[in-house]
């Protein structure tokens, strides 16, 4: 087992995520849980953008920046830039904030499985990763 099964407390907590397609399925969940989402992308998608616009997420219209993470609980790294991906994990790691860097589970303190959700029964399931790897940055 590489990675320990664990659900973390969000509600109210800041929590920061890329604002790409793949970003916007991992901000659903965050928002169930209750996490205060800030996007930080030069654009987003259009899921993302509506929910900005309903007032669900706040967005920081450019590119991620040291401070971004200051008083972050959480971190999704989901760009199209593996450069930029790595560096916001290795930042995130240093201040010890839990990253999840989308499809790069070498880069990820942790990961987020698929859930079966029939509140207040979840179900969490996971490879480890593994269903996910690609080649490496």
């Amino acid at each position: 087992m590489s990675f320990l099964p664990i659900f973390l407390q969000l509600q109210d907590r800041r929590c920061l995520v890329g604002g790409g397609t793949v970003a916007a399925r991992k901000v659903v969940h965050l928002l169930r849980a209750g996490a205060r989402v800030t996007v930080v992308a030069p654009a987003q998608c259009r899921e993302l953008s509506e929910r900005r616009e309903r007032g669900e997420i706040q967005h920081e219209a450019r590119t991620f920046a040291r401070q971004d993470l200051d008083g972050a609980w959480l971190c999704i790294a989901a760009t199209d830039d593996c450069a930029e991906n790595g560096a916001v994990s290795a930042l995130a790691q240093e201040r010890r904030i839990p990253v999840n860097v989308v499809d790069d589970p070498e880069r990820c303190t942790f990961i987020m499985p698929s859930i079966v959700d029939r509140t207040p029964v979840q179900i969490a399931i996971s490879t480890g990763g593994a269903s996910r790897r690609r080649t490496p940055c």
